[in-house]
């Protein structure tokens, strides 16, 4: 059984997730672009601050401040589903997108002074800017299965034709 996450009023938290697709999905900018419309849809939906956002590849990594402490699992849930469903329509696939549960740690006090205030104008216009064309984006990927061989994880990336450009 799961231990209960440790949540608290009025405190930071540091948060970190992590891509399950086994693919570096960050290092392309559309993807980042992806996040930073739902980032922008969850802090209008649930208000919170954000300091030091970091995209690692497959990693997500940041310190949150909810104007509501005891949500910070409904701002997760929110913005790890919104982001998943928007990505299978986006590119055509499916299943999950996040691996295990995120982590998060209640700090003592402030964030590190490095870690800056998230630019929500930098968001917005990051969440403004046109998707490239990835809509070839195909994954034939799956888990180990019980018998002990695993099945491929085969990603490719590519341009799609122009009448394929994804809505938004």
């Amino acid at each position: 059984m799961r231990s209960k996450r440790e949540l608290a009023e009025h405190v930071w938290y540091k948060v970190g997730t992590a891509v399950n697709i086994g693919e570096p999905l960050f290092q392309f900018s559309w993807a980042e672009t992806l996040f930073c419309r739902v980032l922008r849809e969850a802090n209008a939906r649930f208000g919170f601050e954000m300091r030091g956002l970091k995209f690692e590849n497959e990693c997500l990594s940041f310190y949150i401040k909810p104007d509501d402490g005891l949500k910070l699992p409904k701002i997760m849930q929110w913005m790890k589903q919104t982001f998943s469903v928007r990505l299978n329509v986006l590119t055509g696939r499916t299943g999950h997108v996040w691996g295990d549960r995120y982590l998060s740690e209640i700090l003592s006090g402030e964030p590190p002074e490095r870690a800056k205030a998230v630019d929500w104008d930098a968001v917005d216009e990051g969440a403004e800017r046109p998707l490239d064309d990835v809509i070839t984006y195909r994954a034939a990927w799956g888990s180990p299965r019980r018998n002990g061989k695993a099945k491929s994880n085969q990603l490719s990336f590519g341009a799609a034709p122009k009448s394929a450009s994804p809505p938004g």
